[in-house]
């Protein structure tokens, strides 16, 4: 077409999609044509922000690697991970919550009561609970893959020190759907912030912290996948969360315990001298179906 206008490019935009278009695909770039245009005509968008914006999106993909992915941290401090995984929860089921860029794959097996904690210095928090169904009932078998950072606030995908499957684990959850193992408590960190994402939460007075978090990804035969995070009700924060993965069903309580207390039958029993820290946290699974 040859008076294309900027009242209307948008719709010279969807005529040019071929007939044999996939209809998804149609939807997606359609609407995503749709608000960039609204977006360009509301800010009046000029040349040299233009090109800001797209030498933004080549520095981040300059500055990306398989250790680190730009793309999936600037939509972390967007706000659109957050969005999509709660776009697709199910709200029977536990929330959803960002994977994030340090999940580690292969995790070695982690025995039902085993430990993460190893050599690392810090008081002893033993996690443990259910894995069920939204209708209440246990799943036993489910997998149940565990990690988290160090106590330097460092994955071992970030920290040369570390071993790459540090504090990383995979429990099969008991015939009774119970998992449990030992580790210490993680703690709030920052997400990478020399690049172009950390230009973004300077120029826009936000800071880069994550409130402490055990990561979970678990799945079951006949259920979806969950990919959560579960913070604690202390942390500093947790109502400033700048992937914005806090959820109010994800936050659980370190609750402080004697150390004759601590139960047998785990890797650290009779080992366990001062107080420990408990959490007892139910991951809930949807039906696939």
């Amino acid at each position: 077409m040859r008076s294309v206008t900027k009242d209307n490019i948008t719709e010279v935009f969807t005529s040019y999609l071929g007939e044999n278009t996939d209809p998804r695909v149609r939807e997606v770039l359609s609407a995503m044509a749709r608000h960039l245009h609204d977006f360009a005509r509301e800010v009046n968008l000029t040349h040299e922000e233009w090109r800001t914006g797209i030498a933004f999106l080549t520095r981040a993909g300059e500055i990306t690697t398989p250790e680190r992915q730009e793309f999936v941290l600037l939509s972390d401090v967007l706000g659109l991970s957050s969005l999509v995984d709660m776009l697709h929860s199910t709200p029977e089921a536990t929330s959803s919550s960002v994977l994030g860029p340090f999940h580690v794959s292969n995790p070695p097996p982690l025995a039902f009561g085993g430990d993460m904690k190893r050599q690392y210095e810090g008081k002893v928090v033993l996690v443990e609970g259910t894995v069920r169904g939204t209708d209440g009932n246990p799943i036993p078998g489910a997998q149940i893959d565990i990690w988290q950072t160090a106590p330097n606030g460092m994955y071992s995908s970030q920290d040369p020190d570390q071993d790459i499957h540090s504090f990383h684990g995979l429990m099969t959850a008991n015939d009774k759907g119970r998992y449990a193992f030992t580790t210490v408590r993680p703690v709030e960190y920052t997400v990478p912030s020399d690049g172009p994402v950390g230009d973004i939460l300077n120029a826009a007075g936000r800071h880069p912290w994550r409130p402490s978090h055990l990561h979970y990804i678990v799945t079951a035969d006949g259920y979806r996948s969950l990919v959560t995070e579960v913070f604690p009700e202390d942390d500093p924060y947790l109502d400033q969360d700048t992937v914005f993965g806090v959820r109010d069903d994800l936050v659980m309580k370190y609750v402080e315990q004697p150390a004759d207390s601590f139960p047998d039958g785990y890797e650290l029993s009779g080992t366990v001298k001062g107080t420990y820290l408990r959490v007892d946290f139910d991951l809930v699974l949807a039906p696939s179906i």
